[in-house]
C-alpha cells in the first residue's frame, strides 16, 4: 500500500510539473506577442495614419489586393509615404513587386509599379528583426506629396510578382508621416 502511495505521489509531482511547464510556456508566448505588438504600434510616434493588414495563410494571393481608407484632412502640408512589409526567413526571393493604387476622394487615380528589396544579393535580410525570423521594412515611397483634395483616399497594395501566390509575407501596410 505505501508504494502505490508513493508511486502516486511521484505521478502527481510529475503532472504537476507538466502542468506549471506548459502554463509558463503559454505565460511567456502571451508576453512575447504583447511585447511585439507594442513595439510594432509604438513607432507610430508621428505618423497620421498607419495601418498593417495581416495575411493569415503567410501567402499572398495575387487576387487579393489589400485597401486601406484614409482620410486626408491637411492639403497644405507635404508628406511621405510609406509601404510595410513584413515577411520571414523563408520568403524565396530578395523583392517583392506591388502595384500601387491611390484613388483620391474625386475618383482619380495614380498607379505605379514599386520594387520592394527584401534582402541583399547574398540573401542577407534587410529591415528590423524583433522576433527571430520575422523581418520588418518601411519603404518610402513618396517622399513629398501633398494632398489635392481632403476627404477619403483609398491605397491599393497588389502584389505583382510573376507567381501567383507568395508565400511568407505576413503583413502588408502604408504609413503616412508629415514631412519634417
Amino acid at each position: 500500500m505505501i508504494t502505490l502511495s508513493k508511486a502516486f505521489q511521484k505521478a502527481k509531482l510529475m503532472l504537476q510539473k507538466a502542468k506549471y511547464f506548459l502554463i509558463s510556456k503559454k505565460i511567456k508566448w502571451a508576453l512575447s506577442f504583447g511585447l511585439m505588438v507594442l513595439l510594432f504600434y509604438s513607432c507610430s510616434d508621428n505618423a497620421i495614419f498607419e495601418e498593417n493588414q495581416h495575411l493569415p495563410s503567410k501567402t499572398w494571393d495575387r487576387k487579393n489586393i489589400i485597401q486601406f481608407k484614409v482620410n486626408i484632412i491637411d492639403t497644405l502640408n507635404p508628406y511621405k509615404i510609406f509601404i510595410n512589409i513584413r515577411n520571414n526567413g523563408l520568403y524565396a526571393r530578395r523583392n517583392l513587386y506591388l502595384f500601387v493604387t491611390i484613388i483620391s476622394p474625386n475618383g482619380n487615380e495614380l498607379k505605379d509599379t514599386v520594387n520592394c528589396i527584401l534582402a541583399d544579393e547574398k540573401g542577407k535580410w534587410y529591415g528590423k528583426s524583433n522576433l527571430g525570423d520575422l523581418y520588418f521594412n518601411k519603404f518610402l515611397y513618396k517622399p513629398n506629396v501633398r494632398f489635392p483634395y481632403s476627404g477619403t483616399y483609398i491605397f491599393k497594395l497588389e502584389q505583382a510578382m510573376r507567381t501567383e501566390k507568395m508565400e511568407h509575407i505576413e503583413d502588408v501596410g502604408i504609413r503616412i508621416e508629415p514631412l519634417e
